[in-house]
């Protein structure tokens, strides 16, 4: 596929998961950092306040849709697209890479919980992963030097971050060029398997979101010739 959209004014690109792997791989050989982020509905959401963090977003070297929503806003309805995203095709192969290859990895979440339910997935999934480390970030109490230094201290070549936007972003974008790794892979919280009590409560909330995203995007259009006209 190839190319770019543009929702809420951040640029995605509109790459299939094996387009998107060969640039994984391009960068796990070189330096310096590469930052790839897969960004949701409710993160571009999240970002909307803060148009200077948007502008950095946009500098990254490969943003990825995380949802369906995302495509669909832009009228791409092809279905292995959306079922590529449905399915999380292109981590599921970075993973097994990364397994495969035995890179090592530095995991970056928000709480204990989230960490240890990380944790489960990639050891049950993927049995041997080689896990350098891992740090909980505060937005109420950075502590950024700290994570840098013993992340750093690891030997890593893979970051993989599962916080929420705009914290997830703003840490990519203050620390890149002080990371010693070959990948920055920010994945947002999304990405955290539920459990099954919280299953249904997780569906509700991605069906309020899209709701909410829809409406930001018809609100757009609407202001968007109005602005043109002045």
């Amino acid at each position: 596929m190839g190319g770019r959209i543009n929702v809420l004014d951040i640029d995605i690109d509109n790459f299939t998961a094996k387009e998107a792997m060969k640039q994984f791989v391009d960068s796990m050989q070189s330096e310096p950092i590469s930052v790839i982020e897969m960004v949701t509905a409710d993160s571009l959401m999240q970002m909307d306040s803060t148009p200077e963090l948007k502008d950095e977003v946009c500098y990254f070297d490969l943003v990825l849709a995380g949802d369906t929503t995302i495509l669909e806003s832009a009228d791409i309805t092809e279905k292995r697209c959306l079922r590529e995203i449905q399915e999380r095709t292109f981590l599921k192969m970075l993973l097994r890479y990364i397994n495969k290859h035995h890179k090592r990895v530095y995991l970056l979440v928000e709480s204990e919980e989230e960490g240890q339910e990380f944790l489960h997935y990639l050891e049950s999934l993927y049995r041997g992963i080689q896990v350098g480390g891992m740090a909980k970030v505060s937005a109420q109490d950075r502590a950024d030097d700290m994570i840098v230094n013993a992340i750093n201290g690891a030997d890593i070549d893979c970051v993989i971050s599962a916080m929420s936007s705009p914290l997830q972003e703003d840490f990519a974008t203050k620390n890149r060029s002080l990371l010693n790794a070959h990948v920055w892979l920010g994945l947002g919280k999304e990405i955290i398997p539920l459990s099954k009590a919280g299953a249904v409560q997780g569906r509700f909330t991605q069906y309020v979101i899209k709701k909410i995203f829809q409406k930001e995007l018809e609100k757009r259009k609407k202001i968007e010739p109005q602005s043109m006209q002045l």
